[in-house]
């Protein structure tokens, strides 16, 4: 009887042994999947904001970059329609610091759409967000564009800047960019929304408030080396904010 006890007690003890290493192994598949998905998005993110910057005739004003408080890029939105449409897509969003751009925050981009509409296409998408007010308003669980803070479309290329005083006074400036060219565009009716899941699973169960509300730099020390690109691509192209 003793050696049944025995030989089932064992048993338990293999099979628990069993249970608990696959349970870590799959949540050390999770996370790592997540690392990688924070890698690309940042990683597409800076590619994308680097293929802009690079056409300087058809840039953003280095005079709006360097008045920003953050910057968000939102690569490869897929929008289709059939009378009625959508678009949706993930990006990230980086606020600039006393000492740089700071560790990027994950959001996702949705929305909708009707009318006579037929087709598919992607675009790329850049925000320029000014002051605080624009910051606030997309660290809300769902921010709707042009909603409570000012939106207008972005203006492009050196000749810009004596345009660029319209604009001055809109909490978020919007560009696309789709099909090669590079614009101001209305993101109105777009839906812009934290993925926390995906910023929890990176900073250790921090919300996208978290990682950007406080505009301390408290992030730039521990950030991950995988999300690194997308600030330090920033950084290349305005470093301090001028007022």
């Amino acid at each position: 009887m003793n050696r049944l006890w025995l030989k089932g007690g064992r048993m338990a003890l293999g099979l628990c042994v069993m249970l608990c290493l696959t349970a870590f192994v799959a949540e050390a598949q999770k996370s790592d999947k997540r690392t990688k998905d924070a890698a690309r998005h940042s990683s597409d993110a800076a590619r994308v904001f680097n293929e802009i910057m690079g056409v300087r005739d058809k840039a953003i004003p280095k005079e709006l970059l360097d008045k920003a408080e953050a910057i968000a890029v939102f690569p490869g939105i897929a929008k289709a329609a059939f009378i009625v449409g959508g678009q949706g897509g993930q990006g990230v969003i980086s606020r600039r610091t006393p000492n740089g751009w700071d560790a990027p925050a994950f959001f996702n981009l949705s929305g909708g759409s009707f009318g006579a509409q037929i087709g598919a296409q992607k675009t790329d998408y850049v925000l320029l967000i000014m002051n605080e007010e624009g910051l606030k308003g997309l660290l809300e669980d769902k921010f709707e564009m042009g909603g409570e803070a000012s939106i207008a479309a972005g203006p492009v290329g050196r000749t810009a800047a004596a345009s660029t005083n319209a604009t001055l006074d809109a909490g978020i400036l919007t560009y696309s960019r789709s099909k090669g060219a590079f614009i101001g565009a209305s993101l109105k009716g777009a839906v812009i929304s934290p993925d926390n899941d995906l910023n929890e699973a990176i900073y250790n169960g921090k919300k996208a408030s978290d990682v950007l509300g406080t505009g301390s730099g408290m992030m730039q020390k521990n950030m991950p080396a995988a999300v690194r690109i997308f600030p330090q691509t920033l950084a290349r192209y305005s470093s301090r904010r001028s007022r």
